[in-house]
């Protein structure tokens, strides 16, 4: 293969990279990972953290009558002594959590 054709199939292949990658963003507005972040942020606001999990994937969510698209995730906080867990959901589209519930 020539100096060239190994150039051409270079810059090809980060153009198409490129492209996917935008259209998954289009797809995709908030990460799993910035989406764990912002709920780490919000709960941070009432108590330190201990830990924390988020699950890639989104499922479908209905909240009060609508339906979202949200990653679900929970954190452990430390209160008075114990540990509590916390669930919630994380809309793809805005990063906002629509929904938290204490499970133990």
């Amino acid at each position: 293969m020539s100096k060239r054709n190994m150039i051409l199939a270079a810059g090809l292949g980060a153009a198409a990279g490129y492209l996917a990658k935008e259209a998954i963003d289009a797809y995709q507005k908030v990460t799993p990972e910035k989406a764990l972040k912002h709920a780490k942020e919000t709960f941070k606001k009432n108590g330190p953290i201990s830990g924390s999990w988020i699950y890639m994937k989104p499922e479908e969510v209905e909240k009060n009558g609508l339906l979202f698209r949200a990653y679900r995730g929970g954190v452990t906080r430390t209160v008075d002594g114990e540990n509590k867990q916390y669930e919630f959901y994380v809309d793809t589209e805005t990063g906002a959590v629509i929904d938290s519930k204490q499970t133990s």
